[in-house]
């Protein structure tokens, strides 16, 4: 039986530099908070792993900017996805009750939908939130749902040949970025 070739990536280009990054964490915390402010009726949480460290960012940025520590959690939505990408990640952590918050669901990439709508039951599962907000650091487009980011930091049309990889550390970092790879 013959081997399918293996895949390799090769970085076409950075999409966002490490200042870039940023400051587009700062764009994005700010567009969560011109509605409404911070209050403890705003609740983020980040889908794991990566949103993660984009949540806590942006939280750091309100807190920055209000003086308000936003409640944060963190979801886990691996028993509600509908494909094979089963992962090993920690639990959930969320200590908030969602019913009838502003919850603003966190990822790094927007890519089919397939994973913000199993965020969406996973949070459903949780409470009825009075309004649910998608934000992202990178869309890439090619969705295969209606779902659609009310925050975005970069809209970076892809083909599926391509890959968006999010280097984000917890704090800023000259190591963070967002590169662009294509498959060769």
């Amino acid at each position: 039986m013959a081997r399918a070739p293996a895949t390799t990536l090769r970085e076409k280009r950075v999409v966002l530099s490490s200042a870039e990054l940023q400051r587009t964490v700062e764009r994005l915390a700010q567009q969560i908070i011109e509605p409404n402010g911070a209050s403890s009726d705003l609740v983020l949480i980040g889908i794991r792993k990566g949103g993660e460290n984009l949540t806590r960012r942006i939280h750091a940025q309100i807190k920055q900017r209000t003086g308000v520590a936003v409640p944060i959690g963190f979801l886990n939505i691996t028993m509600y996805r509908d494909d094979d990408a089963a992962r090993d990640m920690p639990d959930s952590e969320i200590s908030v009750d969602v019913l009838g918050k502003e919850v603003v669901i966190v990822d790094d990439v927007l890519f089919t939908g397939r994973t913000i709508r199993s965020a969406l039951d996973a949070i459903t599962d949780l409470g009825r939130p009075r309004i649910a907000r998608l934000c992202v650091l990178v869309d890439r487009g090619l969705r295969e749902l209606p779902i659609q980011a009310d925050y975005a930091g970069r809209v970076v049309p892809t083909s599926r040949a391509e890959h968006v990889e999010v280097e984000l550390a917890r704090e800023p970092s000259d190591t963070d970025r967002v590169t662009l790879y294509e498959q060769t």
